[in-house]
């Protein structure tokens, strides 16, 4: 496949994925992963970012609530606004959109331009999320397309790995500043090869007739609305304590700059095996793989809370959250798609405007907690939010079948009758 190829639609897919179409799903895999890096970076260099900003460190975890909320509006609302414009030169633009945003919290004084620059991040970020899941199945053959989204999703959980650790190092070495700078170039770059390396990608074909399901808004699929409802519950409560990690572990630890570094870096690394390991079993279980991971993470966060000024169990805990909290994106993917598998571009952005929701509630309530009783209690209080989506994951109706390569790979878009409010 070449920069001129044209993907149409799975009617014309080859039985085979070239080596230059992994090329293009690695190219979209790196701009997830800076993406999500730009978006979490914060969290690395809370207190240093902090300090330079003359701000406190909760005021500082609101901005994760800034770029949350944009991105949960732009991410649903990108697959009708972008109509028939090329997917390729869409995604290339998001890049560079969020190129300005981190360039823009580079050059921040005070808080006021770091709320535009957030601004700014989320409408970048929404779009390559709105658009990412979706298109990663069109870029290979039909057997391949759950190993894509995979690799596309895992972009996350590597953000986790290299980008936050290495952007707190930089930090540490270089100061904050220098960090989102890095971002911003890295941004660039991954434009330019997005032109390169992907397909012309025009609007999705509708699918063939015109059934009940394909008319029906998604918010009355009872498997997406339970999905959905289940998202919020662990999204918010992962947020509301990972946003604090840094100074929890300061507190609770006494851990330094250097070891925390580490201690995210083990944290990411586990969320790498739990991408690729949840992303297989989700193919073929979805809902038993998305309660599995629910059970993980509410364990892991009450572990925190319960044991984690014993440094030992904090490490334990971290990597337990890591594997569980880095298989949900994924997981939670194909729950949508398997749900509703003919609108795959519609499901995907409604799926990350909800997930982004949730990351801004959950920065946002965590840094409430944490402004008025401090990091123990947000702890707790993530653990309870927890808990309660694993009682939605108990009783939430799931995807009725595993998913068929045709549906996974398909990416159609509704016919123009099926485009109903959600």
């Amino acid at each position: 496949m070449s920069s001129h190829t044209t993907v149409e639609g799975s009617g014309s897919r080859a039985a085979r994925t070239t080596p230059w179409q992994w090329v293009a799903v690695a190219a979209l895999s790196l701009s997830t992963f800076v993406v999500v890096t730009s978006e979490m970076l914060p969290v690395g260099v809370l207190t240093p970012m902090a300090e330079g900003l003359r701000i406190s460190a909760g005021t500082v975890g609101f901005s994760l609530s800034i770029t949350g909320l944009v991105t949960a509006v732009t991410a649903p609302a990108v697959p009708r606004l972008v109509g028939a414009l090329d997917r390729r030169v869409v995604l290339a633009v998001a890049m560079v959109v969020l190129a300005a945003g981190n360039a823009l919290t580079a050059m921040a004084g005070g808080f006021g331009l770091v709320v535009v620059s957030r601004v700014v991040i989320g409408v970048g970020m929404g779009t390559v999320w709105g658009l990412s899941s979706a298109v990663a199945p069109r870029l290979v053959a039909a057997r391949n397309a759950t190993l894509a989204v995979s690799l596309t999703v895992g972009g996350v959980a590597a953000a986790s790995v290299i980008g936050v650790p290495v952007g707190t190092l930089i930090g540490n070495a270089f100061g904050w500043r220098a960090a989102f700078a890095a971002l911003s170039a890295t941004a660039v770059l991954l434009a330019a090869g997005l032109l390169m390396a992907l397909p012309r990608l025009p609007r999705p074909a509708a699918p063939a007739g015109n059934d009940r399901a394909g008319r029906e808004p998604l918010l009355r699929n009872a498997p997406v609305a339970a999905g959905l409802v289940l998202i919020v519950f662990l999204v918010t409560a992962h947020f509301a304590a990972y946003t604090y990690v840094r100074p929890a572990l300061e507190e609770r630890t006494g851990s330094t700059p250097g070891t925390i570094a580490l201690i995210l870096l083990v944290y990411g690394v586990f969320g790498l095996v739990g991408n690729f390991a949840s992303g297989a079993l989700a193919a073929r279980r979805a809902r038993a793989t998305v309660l599995g991971l629910t059970v993980g993470i509410a364990t892991s966060i009450a572990l925190l809370a319960l044991f984690g000024t014993i440094a030992g169990v904090a490490g334990v805990s971290i990597a337990l959250w890591g594997l569980t909290y880095g298989g949900l994106s994924v997981a939670g993917q194909i729950w949508m798609t398997q749900s509703a598998p003919h609108r795959a571009e519609h499901v995907t952005g409604l799926y990350a405007g909800f997930f982004t929701a949730a990351i801004a509630l959950g920065a946002f309530l965590g840094g409430v907690v944490v402004e008025a009783a401090g990091i123990t209690p947000v702890l707790w209080s993530a653990a309870a939010l927890a808990s309660v989506a694993l009682v939605v994951a108990l009783f939430a109706p799931g995807p009725a079948s595993r998913l068929a390569p045709t549906a996974a790979d398909s990416g159609s878009a509704p016919a123009p009758e099926a485009l109903e409010a959600v």
